[in-house]
């Protein structure tokens, strides 16, 4: 399967909201034909490599969405508002006539498991953070027993660094997602009491 790739400086998770600014001729014409035909593109998260083009120099492993919402914004510019479908990984990329990097992908699975009750914790944490921040999945009560959404919204959610960000995206299983982030709460808690 071949479709337009989007490498931003950000990573997208299934299910996850982005509202991007688009300027560049060749997004804004990759915009109009996903609205035109109803498809989304891919969304990878760029390598950071002061040698390499930003934008053929990603991550193989991304997110494909489809845009929610369009708008023209204050300053001209073209908003749009996109949600996360489901992963996927690049095999092959190439450049278009248009300068729009396409890629050769394939689709990649995820599991539909209930959490266990030994990460009940992490769904506890994430209502937490719902509640006290007011966030509109709040009212999604039946999703907070879905091991990979609590999982995701998680990793978008916590402020962890984005290559760590990647690195759970490219995860396939919930458990090993909730074992990593507890590691890594765990040192931000023992760094924080030094």
């Amino acid at each position: 399967m071949k479709i337009p790739l989007f490498p931003l400086n950000v990573v997208l998770f299934p299910e996850g909201e982005l509202k991007l600014r688009i300027f560049e001729p060749r997004y804004i014409d990759m915009v109009s034909m996903c609205l035109r035909n109803d498809v989304g593109f891919g969304v990878c998260l760029i390598q950071e490599d002061k040698g390499m083009d930003k934008f053929t120099n990603f991550f193989s492993l991304g997110t494909y969405a489809k845009i929610i919402n369009w708008d023209q914004m204050e300053d001209g510019l073209l908003g749009i508002v996109i949600k996360g479908e489901k992963r996927f990984k690049v095999h092959s990329h190439k450049k278009s006539k248009s300068n729009l990097c396409i890629g050769d992908i394939e689709w990649l699975s995820d599991e539909k498991n209930t959490i266990q009750e030994t990460h009940q914790n992490f769904s506890d944490l994430l209502k937490e953070i719902v509640i006290r921040y007011k966030l509109p999945i709040g009212n999604m009560t039946d999703r907070f027993d879905e091991a990979n959404w609590v999982s995701e919204r998680l990793a978008e959610l916590l402020p962890f660094d984005l290559l760590i960000k990647q690195e759970i995206l490219e995860m396939n299983s919930a458990s090993n997602r909730f074992k990593y982030m507890e590691d890594l709460l765990k040192n931000i808690d023992s760094d924080n009491l030094i």
